[in-house]
């Protein structure tokens, strides 16, 4: 009894709330519903947010200051000795997508690519800039092979599957994004996700 009494207050409630949508009346048109998301889809959309925070920032800086490192500030016991530069940050990022994203395209990545710091031969904004855009670039490649099939497929030399590879470059550039967003305000830049607040 207190099953069919619990039965007829739901259908009761669902059909009292169906009749507040306007969706539902007679004659009315059925609402679209959304189309499934893919696995891909939600891995590129963090690909961009994350490309729009780290090429912005990159793009803050002015050329002068890429070889900044927080080390000339000499502030006692801040232990920044040897850290990198800006440049060198924007250029690690880089560098690690290829790592990461590298093993779930086709592409070739270069040897100079490799290295915590990617090519020494990368010396002016635009061109450290153009390599990093180029990275976000294979990323989006690299989210756009994502499958429900093939997610767990390791990838590359190690264990790591596909999904890790994809999502730990991501991760790792928000950790270098924090550290680029330091380097723009201690030069009295207000990061640009930051502006108009």
């Amino acid at each position: 009894m207190k099953t069919r009494s619990l039965a007829l207050a739901l259908f009761g409630l669902t059909a009292w709330a169906t009749a507040q949508d306007p969706r539902s009346t007679p004659g009315a048109p059925a609402a679209t519903p959304a189309p499934p998301a893919t696995v891909a889809a939600a891995v590129d959309a963090q690909v961009s947010r994350i490309e729009k925070l780290v090429v912005e920032a990159a793009e803050a800086m002015p050329e002068e200051k890429y070889a900044f490192s927080p080390e000339s500030l000499k502030i006692p016991g801040s232990q920044y000795d040897g850290v990198r530069t800006f440049g060198q940050q924007v250029r690690h990022v880089a560098a690690s997508n290829y790592a990461y994203w590298g093993p779930l395209t086709s592409d070739a990545i270069p040897d100079n690519f490799r290295g915590g710091n990617g090519p020494d031969t990368l010396r002016t904004k635009a061109e450290i800039v153009r390599f990093l855009k180029d990275s976000y670039a294979l990323g989006h490649r690299a989210a756009a092979s994502l499958t429900p099939e093939n997610l767990l497929q390791v990838a590359g030399s190690g264990s790591a599957v596909r999904l890790q590879r994809a999502t730990q470059a991501v991760a790792h550039a928000y950790d270098h994004y924090g550290q680029m967003i330091e380097y723009l305000r201690m030069n009295g830049i207000v990061p640009p996700a930051s502006r108009g607040r």
